[in-house]
């Protein structure tokens, strides 16, 4: 497989991940009247569901694939993924259907999970962090398009036709993965999976000054993303009447994001990771420091034209942050890379999941909690990099191939 296909496919694994969230947010108003959910902000569970299955079950696919392989527990998640979307086309109640994507999200966490250690066993240093960018570049095309695809797919029936779609879609990767990738896991670097060796994984990672502070910053910040998805639909609609040009606006920030890691992936070999994402940090501060400022002044509701500049001005930065802090979090680890994707995904995705949890919910008919949330997690997201690099800045440190 050349480089190319590698990373169009493991870009696709991952954006199963993305296209299980973002291709709901069409459809949450019509699955909440189909299943008799009054409170708007309840319907956000269809996404929280998710995410809290995805995020424990990647503390074991981490220690499996170091013990079993890539492969095998890829597809494991693959299978649990599609018939769990199958599945949820009859769920009879709302319950049922947030029991069912929690299922959902403990199959779509082996491709987070492997899919990070894949990368980590062919490439490491910057090598790893151009990849990643050059991933999360094709990654982020799916945000741009899921939301109109869930609307596209509504045109032609009901909200169940989202999950036979999103299976259909999973299928299709996982015949390719079958049929392309081979094993990446070296025979020297697996590990026996028992409690002791798994419990030893985790103590070398969570005994890692820099991994454990990156992943600490990067759990704060796109806990001000999750907080984002789940309130859009509210937001964009409710707030500023988009109506069926929410998925444009939703589209149009997820492309800047996108834009944003291709620059990540062309500049970070001549300028390292950390100077480009110590300066998106400042960065997203300063713009978030500003957008919450505006907020608080304005009378009423910030202007849209506004509130969509800034809000894609700060994800711009996002797109410089996420994917090096990524890698600057498993550069040490990659003796123990499945183990490590699994605890720092783990931690991420649970983190996260729970501080954008308490920006959605804290929804209150207007942007206030969102833009306060965005500046609180910068913030503290800059506390924990001032740890991990012991107060210094865009200190630029020796590479591991």
């Amino acid at each position: 497989m050349g480089k190319t296909e590698f990373i169009a496919l493991m870009a696709m694994l991952m954006a199963l991940n993305a296209l299980a969230i973002d291709i709901m947010l069409p459809g949450l108003q019509e699955i909440g009247a189909s299943l008799g959910v009054d409170n708007e902000n309840h319907r956000q569970y269809v996404i929280s569901a998710y995410l809290i299955g995805f995020a424990f079950a990647q503390l074991l696919y981490g220690p499996i694939s170091d013990r079993f392989g890539r492969r095998l527990p890829m597809f494991a998640g693959l299978g649990i993924y599609i018939v769990s979307a199958f599945a949820a086309i009859f769920a009879p109640s709302f319950a049922m259907l947030l029991a069912l994507r929690f299922v959902q999200g403990i199959g779509s966490s082996a491709m987070r999970v492997i899919t990070v250690s894949i990368v980590r066993d062919v490439f490491g240093g910057r090598a790893m962090a151009e990849v990643m960018s050059l991933i999360m570049m094709v990654f982020m095309v799916i945000p741009v398009l899921a939301p109109g695809i869930g609307q596209t797919v509504m045109v032609f029936g009901d909200w169940h036709l989202i999950f036979i779609f999103m299976a259909v879609i999973a299928a299709m990767v996982a015949v390719w993965m079958y049929l392309r990738l081979p094993e990446t896991l070296s025979p020297e670097d697996v590990r026996p999976f028992t409690v002791s060796s798994v419990l030893a994984g985790f103590r070398i990672v969570l005994t890692n000054r820099v991994a454990l502070c990156y992943t600490l910053a990067s759990t704060f910040i796109f806990g001000a993303l999750f907080g984002f998805i789940n309130s859009a639909q509210q937001i964009y609609v409710g707030i500023y009447g988009l109506g069926v040009w929410f998925p444009v606006a939703f589209a149009a920030v997820a492309a800047f994001m996108g834009f944003s890691s291709f620059v990540n992936a062309k500049l970070v070999g001549q300028f390292g990771m950390r100077r480009l994402s110590h300066g998106a940090l400042v960065g997203f501060l300063t713009v978030n420091t500003l957008w919450l400022a505006l907020t608080l002044s304005w009378p009423g509701h910030l202007p849209f034209p506004i509130f969509i500049v800034l809000f894609a001005l700060a994800m711009f930065q996002f797109g410089w942050i996420g994917s090096n802090f990524n890698s600057l979090a498993m550069e040490p680890l990659g003796h123990v890379a499945g183990t490590a994707s699994s605890v720092l995904g783990f931690m991420g995705t649970a983190g996260g999941a729970l501080i954008g949890g308490v920006i959605g919910q804290a929804f209150n008919d207007t942007a206030l909690p969102l833009v306060l949330g965005f500046f609180v997690v910068s913030v503290i997201g800059l506390a924990f990099v001032l740890v991990a690099e012991r107060g210094r800045l865009f200190q630029s440190h020796a590479q591991p191939s």
